[in-house]
């Protein structure tokens, strides 16, 4: 269950952080959307392909994955909060809880 989660965390963290870092023209967009100048925004980025890799190399050394894990749960609760703000709602918000409940559920699966 640990391995299936932490393939699905893995996604959630690396395509976006990978879209955000290569200037993806959607993310440019997203940028505008939350008035958060690009270069900050692609900091999150770099912050959710660091997570990536911590989940990744959580396979081998556990910690690691909680530690990533537990900075991508507080990163998407960041998003959540910032999706608010804008006035987004629905499909808007849906991925980044979609994320923040994977992220959440490897916490979970991790320390039990």
């Amino acid at each position: 269950m640990l391995a299936a989660l932490s393939v699905l965390l893995l996604i959630v963290c690396l395509l976006p952080g990978a879209a955000k870092l290569a200037g993806h023209p959607r993310m440019r967009e997203s940028a505008q959307h939350f008035r958060i100048a690009w270069q900050r925004y692609r900091l999150i980025g770099v912050a959710e392909v660091a997570a990536a890799a911590g989940v990744l190399a959580g396979l081998w050394w556990h910690p690691l994955g909680l530690a990533a894990a537990a900075g991508m749960a507080a990163l998407l609760v960041a998003a959540l909060i910032a999706h608010r703000r804008a006035g987004d709602h629905g499909k808007e918000i849906a991925p980044a809880l979609a994320a923040l409940l994977i992220a959440g559920a490897y916490l979970l699966a991790g320390l039990v």
